[in-house]
């Protein structure tokens, strides 16, 4: 059974390319927040709310929204550099000679 969390700072983006959640009233996805915490140089969700301008509430249900709905943003993600290879986005002179992408 699945469970619906209702989430008071996050909100389907009408007309988006992507189904994930956006803060509300911004054009912020959810994932770009988690990310920011999970990165390799990771950030509170109080610094990450700072660097946004939003309350840490935002936050958190971002990094919640993220951790339940891995599926989504990886499909989003395969989605986008798919595109990106498509249009050549991913060679020189838009990336570095030497670049290679993560797994």
């Amino acid at each position: 059974m699945t469970v619906q969390t209702e989430y008071k700072m996050l909100e389907p983006r009408p007309g988006s390319n992507y189904r994930q959640l956006f803060v509300k009233g911004r054009k912020i996805r959810a994932e770009i927040l988690y990310r920011a915490t999970v990165n390799s140089e990771p950030r509170t969700p109080e610094e990450v709310a700072r660097d946004y301008d939003l309350p840490v509430e935002a936050v958190q249900e971002a990094i919640h929204y993220c951790l339940h709905n891995e599926e989504l943003l990886r499909q989003e993600r395969e989605r986008d550099w798919a595109a990106m290879r498509a249009r050549g986005l991913d060679k020189p002179p838009h990336v570095p000679p030497d670049y290679e992408p993560r797994a």
